[in-house]
């Protein structure tokens, strides 16, 4: 399984359209090879370098139907729920480091099963929801500092 995205190659810097610096658009994302069995993906989006246990999580969207293979830009999928990022919000909310150069993990999973979750569910409480229901992941890096 694969995700990429058209406005940043992993490893690269992520615009600053996508960041609290600017818009703060989801950024497009492409989903490739899913495999066959999925019953829904879901995708969590994170920075391991914010201050704080656990990091910052950005975005949480779950129950995305498989034959999705893309998403666009500032648009979450038809049907798919999403969950509360650390700002306590059911939305996207892009990057803004404090300091420095942070990494935004983009975490894609297809999964055999639907999520028995709503909004109110954290990137914790999905990731016990999968546990045992993870058929493949991928993931993309983006890099973002603030200028």
């Amino acid at each position: 399984m694969k995700i990429a995205s058209s406005a940043f190659a992993n490893g690269e810097n992520i615009p600053s359209k996508y960041t609290c610096d600017a818009e703060d658009f989801s950024p497009p994302l492409e989903f490739s090879e899913i495999p066959a069995g999925a019953k829904s993906l879901a995708l969590v989006m994170d920075d391991p370098d914010a201050p704080g246990a656990g990091g910052f999580v950005h975005w949480v969207i779950f129950n995305i139907d498989p034959q999705t293979f893309q998403i666009d830009e500032n648009s979450v999928p038809q049907n798919a729920i999403q969950g509360q990022n650390s700002a306590g919000r059911s939305s996207y909310t892009g990057p803004c480091p404090p300091s420095g150069t942070h990494r935004y993990f983009f975490k894609l999973y297809a999964l055999d099963a639907i999520l028995n979750l709503d909004s109110s569910a954290t990137r914790e409480d999905v990731e016990r929801a999968m546990e045992e229901h993870t058929l493949a992941q991928a993931e993309l890096i983006g890099l973002y500092r603030r200028p």
